[in-house]
């Protein structure tokens, strides 16, 4: 399964190489905080109890002509979000540290330095 760094992400934003972002988090808290840009499909409490149907139900909402990143809090239940995506047969990453990953990246956080190095050295 592909996953993809907040920084790759970044230096693909507003180029003809942009993906589509899905945020499967709550709406609250896509409403607290998101990456511009991105769709929210509000799926993560289902697919984190292991449901996929609400999901595949909504999948006419997402484009298919470009590659998919999944965003959640930390990036542990987009995973999910991105099988299911790779089954469908779309092409899907999971954004690496999710919305938590993303911030820190943003802010320059030593924690996401660190988890960054740790992302490189696991290739």
């Amino acid at each position: 399964m592909s996953r993809i760094r907040p920084d790759e992400l970044d230096e693909r934003l507003g180029t003809d190489d942009e993906p589509f972002l899905l945020d499967i988090r709550p709406e609250s808290d896509y409403g607290r905080r998101a990456i511009d840009g991105s769709r929210n499909v509000p799926v993560y409490d289902d697919l984190r109890s292991g449901d996929d149907a609400q999901l595949r139900r909504r999948l006419d909402e997402i484009p298919d002509d470009r590659e998919v990143v999944t965003v959640c809090k930390m990036g542990i239940v987009a995973k999910r979000a991105t099988r299911v995506l790779d089954e469908a047969g779309y092409e899907a990453s999971t954004l690496a540290g999710g919305i938590s990953g993303w911030s820190g990246y943003q802010r320059g956080s030593l924690g996401y330095r660190i988890r960054s190095l740790w992302w490189r050295l696991r290739g």
